[in-house]
């Protein structure tokens, strides 16, 4: 069964976070991270490691207190969780989907 319910992000409001990495996970099915960003942790849906891996962004790019910016759409319930289009990380910006 598919784990992906993409339906749940509003693709019609793109939108841009910056800042300090709080924690991420380098795991299948795809990463994550939590991203201070204006006074509220985010949570980021990022690629399968593999694509991540392919495209340029290692694992320690995203570490614990790495600056990052994220390209991609927030969760329709209003909750901060952004699934990530693009990511730039160690001067890196690497495509995700």
């Amino acid at each position: 069964l598919a784990h992906h319910g993409w339906s749940r992000y509003d693709s019609d409001n793109p939108m841009t976070i910056t800042g300090p990495v709080v924690s991420s996970s380098y795991g299948n099915p795809h990463g994550s991270l939590v991203l201070a960003h204006d006074g509220r942790d985010w949570t980021v849906i990022l690629a399968p490691p593999a694509r991540m891996e392919t495209r340029g962004v290692s694992r320690e790019m995203i570490a614990q207190g790495r600056e990052v910016t994220v390209e991609g759409y927030p969760h329709r319930d209003g909750s901060p969780e952004l699934r990530a289009e693009r990511i730039t990380a160690g001067g890196t910006t690497v495509e995700l989907r």
